[in-house]
């Protein structure tokens, strides 16, 4: 049984690499987003098992696009991705439905199919 992703990033070169790396590791990216309002679209269409979301967004930030995929029923896991470190504590990620953070720099060497192989 594949576990299917959408990748959310205003930068396609980032979208890009995030494929080929959770593709490598046996997932399956169903779609990807540019912004917060078509990552809600795109998560209401496949209703993936995982969301790799970018923390800054044109229209949004990851947060408040992961406290909105939150509220919807069967949510996926939520893994936030930026080059900057996170400032939120731990306690604030989870509040907003947020399993995990990897920096940009570091999704090479995260074991990303642990992270997204099962969800909550």
């Amino acid at each position: 049984m594949s576990v299917n992703i959408v990748v959310v990033d205003d930068d396609p070169g980032f979208r890009r690499i995030a494929r080929t790396l959770l593709t490598a590791r046996g997932l399956r990216v169903v779609a990807e987003s540019e912004d917060g309002a078509s990552a809600l679209a795109a998560v209401r269409e496949h209703r993936p098992d995982g969301l790799l979301l970018d923390l800054h967004l044109p229209d949004h930030d990851g947060v408040a696009v992961a406290r909105m995929v939150s509220q919807e029923a069967k949510p996926p896991r939520i893994v936030l991705t930026s080059t900057e470190q996170s400032f939120w504590s731990a306690e604030e990620l989870e509040q907003a439905g947020i399993q995990s953070f990897i920096a940009k720099d570091r999704l090479f060497d995260a074991d990303l199919k642990r992270i997204f192989g099962t969800t909550a």
